[in-house]
């Protein structure tokens, strides 16, 4: 099993998710956590899709490092 990096961002409405190395791999939310399910739900249905399509799953090329400024 893989972990990819996702990023929340909060807007006006709530919150929006991606994961860079899964390009179209989006889901949005009212609150962080419906947001963060819906996530999950959508990695694995792309990820579903992407075996379906015989496309090699990427490795996860991108990481989290917070600086404190």
């Amino acid at each position: 099993m893989n972990k990819f990096l996702v990023v929340f961002e909060k807007s006006g409405t709530g919150y929006g998710a991606y994961a860079p190395d899964l390009p179209g791999c989006v889901a949005t939310g009212r609150t962080l956590e419906e947001t963060r399910a819906r996530m999950t739900k959508a990695m694995e249905m792309h990820l579903s899709a992407m075996r379906a399509d015989g496309d090699e799953i990427p490795q996860p090329s991108h990481f989290e490092l917070l600086e404190a400024v």
